[in-house]
């Protein structure tokens, strides 16, 4: 069954210099194990929300390569020898593993989770895991919003991924299908699909995702035209999406890079998207103040090449946080 781990917090540890004081210090010095809120009981001071989504059975049964499980403790191991830049704390609330290959209960567990840092103020970041991480981390969006709102406010998703992810759930849920879980969800519901995909790969979606994508109103954009000159547009369009919702969620697809930058991914890109692009555009999409939850995804610490995918999952953290 899903179950939640406590976290370990030995992961964090580091290099100290003492020399330096209070300008020195570095993730590990700082990050706190998350405590949840008991009835009446004062919530800790709002901050940024680790989570660890150790599981890739959407990896698996989309014909992938496994081992993104594993992805959530590497990246925090990178994370906390990281120098510390940032003005509100982060809480670590642990990993949840998904060992039974019971994909809908994890699903469930984490939008829980997720659902429960909302309510408290947090920014949850959920580090995956395959991207079937999708599906739990928006639903738990949803079910906050439901609670609170009532439902209202819309939501916009920004995938920053080489695939479409819309392949149709048949039997069961994969990494391919989060998004059209997603449409269905909405349509169910009655509430609007908002959802833009930037950094699509020709070569790696079939026409009739293609046709799907343009069916359900995506928002897409070519890594082709992903570029340093193309910020300027990309911004403009960012802004024409961002202006129809009231709450954003960023999804980041570490396939979206270059294999060479992202090798530690079940399908590395042949193109991919620079981080000279990426970063500019997390930090737009941050200025916005609309940002209420963000995860990673794919990460494979088993096809990594000298903690280089490792280094830059570590890095997006920052720019997703600072």
């Amino acid at each position: 069954m899903a179950e939640w781990h406590n976290m370990d917090m030995s992961v964090w540890q580091g290099r100290r210099d003492p020399e330096d004081g209070e300008l020195a210090l570095r993730w590990h010095d700082k990050v706190q194990p998350w405590q949840e809120a008991q009835s009446g009981q004062a919530n800790a001071t709002p901050g940024v929300a680790l989570v660890g989504f150790a599981c890739d059975e959407g990896v698996r049964r989309n014909k992938g390569r496994v081992g993104a499980a594993a992805a959530a403790e590497a990246i925090r191991k990178m994370l906390a020898n990281s120098a510390w830049h940032l003005s509100q704390p982060v809480y670590d609330s642990g990993d949840l593993h998904c060992d039974d290959g019971d994909l809908d209960a994890a699903h469930g567990r984490l939008a829980e989770r997720v659902a429960r840092l909302l309510d408290e103020g947090h920014f949850p970041l959920v580090l995956g895991g395959g991207h079937e991480v999708a599906f739990g981390s928006w639903s738990g969006l949803n079910r906050h919003l439901l609670q609170q709102a009532g439902g209202k406010g819309r939501v916009g998703i920004i995938n920053l991924d080489a695939h479409f992810d819309l392949r149709m759930k048949q039997e069961q849920a994969s990494s391919g299908t989060p998004f059209f879980q997603i449409a269905e969800q909405c349509a169910t519901q009655g509430t609007p699909f908002h959802y833009a995909c930037l950094g699509v790969a020709e070569t790696a979606n079939t026409q009739a995702l293609f046709a799907r994508a343009e069916a359900l109103g995506v928002w897409h954009v070519l890594d082709e035209a992903m570029t340093q000159a193309n910020l300027p547009e990309l911004f403009n369009g960012l802004d024409a999406f961002i202006a129809r919702c009231d709450h954003l969620y960023l999804t980041i697809d570490l396939d979206v890079l270059p294999g060479t930058v992202m090798p530690g991914v079940s399908a590395p890109a042949a193109r991919g998207v620079e981080l000279a692009v990426i970063e500019p555009l997390i930090a737009h999409i941050r200025a916005s103040g609309k940002l209420r939850l963000a995860d990673l995804a794919e990460y494979n610490p088993s096809l990594d090449q000298d903690n280089r995918s490792a280094r830059v999952a570590a890095r997006l953290v920052h720019q997703l946080t600072k």
